[in-house]
């Protein structure tokens, strides 16, 4: 691969690093050096990103160096937060996503559980961890995510949370509850709930007949698991959605909808983006650090398609949607600078600058 990059260019983005993050010199350069490379390959596998390091440093050492940041260097996982929410997160309050992503490298079973800021369709990652099993997360792993959270932005940046199906027990509500979080979570078709005259527990879906497309929500709340919730529900093509919420039963529907902007952040991450999946790490630290770099890179490749399609606004195909997201937008037109040179240096450093526009 033509290998463009230049010197500037790293200075230039290492200076943006170093203003954020306040790391050593090295540390941001080599940073910066892992991202343009992440960028102009398109995948996390570590041999083809240290073929395009500049310089002329061999890349079995380039791949070495990379190594040793994944290794070494430790990470402030709160300054990270901070430092994508000044990117991308407004004074306002956020919506929350919590879910997860999964994938195997052969016996290894790679589980990130992420939570992120919906933003413009696509979702912001503040706080991740791997966890070290498979399947569904516990309450104990919830609770503790959430917590860093509270820690760093304080519950009043919450305007609510959503998540699906998997995120349900009643010791996981009532957490949100006494922290005072509102809520817009799915909850299974067949989870039990007292009927209206509460003589009979039934499947809460047949408090809901609807035909296809129809939505209602219960006038009174309803216990699940213990915990008074509103219940609100839509007929979709796979059958009813049931969303239990503490607040505005009748946007919850509508509130619920852009859990799918963690979805998206996440085929971003992996086929859409930067192939996460075709990592061969199997460290769970050293693979926290990867989503870290994959993290900026997404982030700036979605901020400068923000900037690209606010100059020039994405065509709408016949069924309403834009013909490119926003994100793969960004992204091709940072590769387009980065890998066929067809840009001068102040073209690259514009496209630095959307990082320091809040």
């Amino acid at each position: 691969m033509k290998n463009c990059t230049t010197m500037k260019e790293i200075n230039s983005l290492a200076k943006e690093l170093k203003g954020v993050f306040g790391w050593h010199q090295a540390r941001v350069t080599l940073l910066a050096q892992f991202i343009l490379a992440l960028v102009k390959v398109r995948s996390v596998n570590l041999t083809r990103i240290a073929h395009v390091f500049y310089g002329t440093t061999l890349p079995a050492s380039n791949y070495k160096r990379l190594q040793r940041f994944l290794r070494d260097f430790t990470l402030d996982y709160d300054q990270c937060a901070r430092v994508m929410a000044r990117w991308f997160c407004s004074d306002e309050t956020w919506v929350l996503c919590l879910d997860r992503t999964n994938w195997n490298f052969g016996v290894l079973k790679i589980n990130f559980m992420v939570l992120a800021v919906a933003h413009e369709g696509v979702a912001i990652p503040l706080f991740w961890v791997l966890l070290p099993k498979k399947g569904n997360s516990n309450t104990e792993e919830r609770k503790a995510l959430i917590n860093r959270f509270l820690s760093v932005f304080g519950v009043d940046k919450i305007a609510y949370l959503t998540a699906d199906r998997e995120f349900r027990g009643k010791n996981w509500l009532q957490f949100l509850v006494d922290e005072h979080i509102p809520f817009c979570i799915r909850i299974p078709n067949n989870t039990n709930v007292w009927n209206k005259h509460r003589n009979q527990r039934l499947p809460v879906s047949r408090l809901f007949g609807l035909q296809r497309n129809e939505q209602m929500s219960l006038k009174k709340q309803r216990d699940i698991w213990g915990i008074p919730v509103h219940l609100s529900c839509i007929m979709g093509k796979q059958g009813r959605v049931i969303i239990a919420t503490n607040e505005q039963p009748e946007t919850a529907i509508r509130r619920y909808a852009i859990r799918w902007s963690i979805e998206t952040l996440f085929g971003c991450l992996k086929s859409r983006g930067f192939d996460l999946e075709s990592t061969h790490l199997q460290d769970l630290e050293r693979l926290e650090k990867l989503f870290f770099v994959c993290a900026l890179a997404l982030a700036w490749s979605f901020k400068l398609g923000i900037w690209q399609n606010s100059l020039k606004p994405l065509k709408l195909k016949k069924h309403g949607r834009k013909s490119k997201s926003l994100f793969r937008l960004g992204l091709d037109y940072l590769h387009r600078i980065l890998v066929e040179g067809n840009a001068n240096l102040s073209v690259f450093w514009h496209s630095l600058k959307v990082l320091s526009c809040t």
